[in-house]
């Protein structure tokens, strides 16, 4: 038997299942890959002809065992050196090809033809599920079949032959309804993921339609003819005509795109679609008939209702509630689960099932923001994730679903209690009754967890002053702006803000109309929900307080004081920076060349990613050029410790311990080179950061980065739609229909590993040192298989990356990547060791090869993230690009 990996069906043939493959699973993309179907192959695909590249490449021999002893004897000359089928099929053909009458060659079939075309053609519809059992005595000499049960014809010969016949495992309605879904499906992502508009659908449909009617029907009108001439047989005119009519207008195809068909229109197509995938409209709800000012708002509770029919989905969060009840982390933070406030709430930690979301609210421009429409169309954007899954399973922009969309001069006029009322009902609802569940049958009850935002948004929401020059300016605590300069949020200066204080902040501020202690009005969120607390619920940006905040303006001060210092140019700078041989990821993400204007903008601009690394890779830059002893050259470096403790995805007591004595120490340095700056409020906000991530956990899996990419598809809507006519309903319903495609065969995030091509290989014939480490883990293993790509969890891995594997005299042990191999879908690396010396002054490792050779598990790693090294002054070197818990 034979099981497909995405569905788990079972069939008797391997022929059958790539049929099933065909009809049901050949037309997902990116994020619906197909497994290949042989059970001991980690292989997966985007495309249907990468599968049949493979199988054809990688599992021919998997077929050609099975005839190691076989040979075929033709019945007409008798040559009996026909070692495959495959040859025989080919010499039957010659025979076909010089007029020689050929009868079929399969039991049970006296069919006889001298035309090559024909017998082709009958081979295809009558015999192509077929077994070497199946061929006349004397045909298959040596028959072994035991093993596979299958015939040896190629898997592009199944694509050319048998895909045109009925499956014959599934009925003519059956194979219409797939064809037909399948086809919907094709044209909903044509649609809504490539942007493809309506009307070019249409017109290509029409063309595809005359093909398949008018153009079609001179060919196969000659088929007829020529199938009714080789039987002898004639009929009249009309009925060949009537025939050929009914053939082409019976095409499964046809009858999906043709004339009144159910895709043959737009608005059909888009019945189809609400009627057959899982699509959640957006409801338009109206904030003043007078003005016409309205939003859309995609119903929180519906939506959830049929994320939870996804099974997947279902089951990876049970897994994490059981997983997260049995372990419990005492002075580790590896998650939210981790940290105080999670703890300390009852209704989310009381050992129940709840329904965990994390909302994100920002504005953004869908037009160009420097351009004439700017801030017209200006759009404020609530999204939510579901955040029971584990970490990692959030990087999917297809896992960040659409609550709300509305102007952003509708929230400023009418305010977040107006706007926000659809969803705060249903988040009432989910509190108060939950959702039913059916394959737990039983309601679950949920609440938001938190709301993930820049400072301005989350202050907005909040109910705090929205301005950063005013006096109070911290959400977290009662300091004021003239304060941040002097005292330190580690000092015990500044008092944190408690959930009865600023119930009292929000009184006196409603009676007096003012402000009180950066307090305007009550938090919407915390005033309907009861389990979500406004001193609780909005943790800090890593993204806009360091990457797109201090990182930024700190390097403008320091590297403008060591251009002064004339050790290097902002010319030499940009083109150490420009010329740099990035590798592997860290091309995509490589830093941006400094502006000649950053000084007086007190800035150098850039994103969060590119900001990141610049910092990363500054030191390999310029850091030959400056003497060791230069403060400000300091400055950047504990600049760089402290973003890549902030960004670690786990930490412990003592990491917490050493990023709060950094800032501190940070803060310091930065006021003795700098006497005259004026720090930031994000100067302050990080200073909190030690103590977040003791209320949090990681902040890194609480930044805005993967919520803000979600806009970029809007931004595509509108560029490719040009039509700003009621564009919040367009909006919102591209992005409904875009979900109803992903949720077809929703998935939680990336597959386990993914891996494009194998090569499997006897261990007899490898290095004997790889040999040896192989013999150690897997000592009975007779061949693995070999890759140089896979990907796990989405992290990319490739011979010649560097992974920190262990730990020596409290310093991460690094070794290169020599080799992949996957044992029983698992990935395990052969590495040469590295010796490793810190290097202070670049904040990199030197590397240095060893001889030792050793296996390491892809879990045994201290840091999956891998890295890359690069040659600087003549060394190899590397650096980290988070910070890594080392315990010995």
């Amino acid at each position: 038997m034979w099981q497909c990996k995405n569905c788990g069906i079972e069939v008797s043939r391997r022929t059958e299942l790539l049929q099933h493959y065909r009809l049901k699973h050949s037309h997902f993309g990116r994020r619906h890959q197909i497994k290949c179907i042989h059970p001991d192959c980690p292989c997966i695909f985007k495309a249907w002809n990468s599968l049949l590249t493979h199988l054809s490449r990688s599992h021919t021999n998997n077929l050609k065992h099975t005839e190691s002893f076989t040979t075929f004897t033709c019945q007409l000359c008798g040559c009996r050196e026909l070692g495959s089928e495959y040859k025989y099929f080919v010499h039957i053909g010659h025979h076909l090809k010089n007029n020689e009458t050929v009868t079929c060659v399969f039991k049970g079939c006296e069919y006889k033809t001298n035309v090559y075309s024909t017998f082709k053609s009958h081979k295809s519809r009558k015999h192509s599920l077929h077994s070497l059992a199946d061929f006349k005595e004397n045909v298959v000499q040596g028959i072994c079949v035991a093993e596979t049960g299958e015939s040896s014809v190629s898997d592009k010969e199944f694509c050319d032959d048998s895909l045109s016949d009925d499956v014959g495992y599934v009925t003519s309605n059956d194979q219409l309804d797939v064809v037909e879904h399948k086809i919907a499906a094709v044209l909903l992502k044509l649609e809504n993921i490539f942007h493809v508009p309506s009307a070019a659908i249409d017109e290509l449909l029409d063309e595809f339609q005359y093909l398949l009617s008018t153009a079609s029907s001179c060919s196969t009108e000659k088929v007829i003819y020529d199938t009714l001439f080789s039987h002898n047989l004639q009929l009249d005119q009309t009925v060949v005509e009537e025939l050929t009519s009914t053939l082409c207008t019976s095409n499964p195809v046809y009858k999906s795109i043709g004339k009144g068909c159910p895709l043959a229109t737009s608005f059909k197509r888009k019945k189809y679609y609400r009627d057959n995938f899982k699509v959640v409209e957006p409801i338009e709800y109206i904030l003043d008939h007078k003005d016409k000012r309205t939003l859309q708002y995609v119903p929180l509770l519906k939506f959830l209702q049929e994320l939870f029919t996804t099974g997947q989905i279902l089951n990876r969060a049970l897994d994490s509630h059981l997983v997260s009840e049995v372990n419990v982390n005492e002075g580790k933070y590896k998650s939210f689960r981790d940290g105080l406030f999670f703890k300390n709430n009852l209704f989310l930690s009381g050992g129940e099932l709840r329904v965990l979301l994390n909302l994100y609210i920002d504005d953004f421009e869908i037009c160009n923001p420097l351009g004439t429409s700017r801030k017209k169309h200006k759009i404020c954007s609530i999204y939510w994730n579901f955040s029971n899954l584990p970490p990692g399973c959030h990087s999917s922009l297809s896992s960040i679903y659409l609550a709300l969309l509305c102007r952003s001069d509708d929230v400023k006029k009418y305010g977040y209690e107006k706007v926000l009322e659809p969803l705060l009902r249903d988040l009432v609802i989910l509190e108060n009754q939950g959702i039913f569940i059916e394959q737990l049958g039983d309601f679950v009850k949920g609440t938001i967890q938190c709301v993930v935002a820049d400072n301005l948004g989350a202050h907005g929401i909040a109910g705090f002053i929205e301005s950063f020059s005013a006096q109070y300016m911290c959400r977290f605590c009662h300091a004021q702006r003239s304060e941040i300069q002097e005292k330190e949020v580690s000092s015990g200066a500044f008092t944190l803000r408690s959930k009865d204080m600023h119930e009292m902040h929000v009184r006196s501020a409603l009676d007096s109309a003012q402000p009180c202690h950066g307090v305007k009005r009550k938090c919407v969120l915390s005033a309907h929900l009861s389990h979500f607390n406004v001193c609780t619920g909005y943790p800090p940006d890593v993204a806009h307080d360091l990457l797109e905040g201090i990182v930024p303006f700190e390097l403008a001060h320091c590297l403008n004081l060591l251009i002064t210092k004339k050790y290097f140019t902002l010319e030499s700078l940009n083109e150490s920076i420009q010329k740099f041989p990035f590798k592997w990821t860290d091309k995509s993400n490589c830093p941006h060349t400094i502006p000649r204007t950053f000084m007086s903008n007190k800035s150098i601009g850039g994103n969060a990613h590119e900001n990141w690394s610049l910092l990363r890779f500054l030191p390999f830059f310029i850091g030959q050029r400056v003497p060791l002893d230069e403060p400000a050259w300091q400055v950047i470096l504990d600049l760089k410790d402290l973003v890549e403790l902030a960004v670690a995805p786990e930490h412990t007591t003592q990491s917490i311990a050493f990023l709060e004595a950094k800032i501190c120490d940070h803060r310091y340095r930065l006021k003795e080179v700098f006497p005259a700056m004026k720090l930031l409020p994000k100067h302050h906000f990080v200073e909190h950061y030690p103590q977040m991530i003791r209320f949090f956990g990681p902040l890194v899996g609480l930044w805005t980065l993967r919520f803000e990419a979600k806009h970029s598809f809007f931004k595509k809507v509108v560029r490719h739609t040009h039509c700003f006519k009621n564009i919040l309903l367009s909006l919102a319903v591209k992005h409904q229909f875009m979900m109803a495609y992903h949720l077809e065969s929703a998935t939680t995030g990336e597959s386990g590993l993914t891996v494009s091509t194998v090569s499997t290989v006897s261990v007899d014939i490898l290095h004997q040192d790889v040999q040896r480490v192989l013999h150690l883990k897997y000592p009975d293993i007779p061949h693995i298989q070999l890759t140089k790509n896979a990907s796990v969890n989405g992290v990319n891995y490739r011979e010649g990356m560097i992974v920190v594997h262990g730990s020596i005299g409290g310093l991460p042990e690094f070794a290169e990547v020599i080799q992949m191999i996957v044992v029983d879908n698992r990935l395990s690396f052969i590495v040469k060791e590295l010796s490793a010396w810190y290097r202070e002054h670049f904040r990199a490792f030197e590397l240095c090869p060893t001889s030792q050779v050793c296996l390491v598990q892809l879990g045994a790693l201290v840091d999956q993230y891998p890295l890359a090294d690069y040659r600087i002054g003549g060394q190899r070197m590397v650096t980290l690009k988070r910070f890594i818990n080392i315990q010995d």
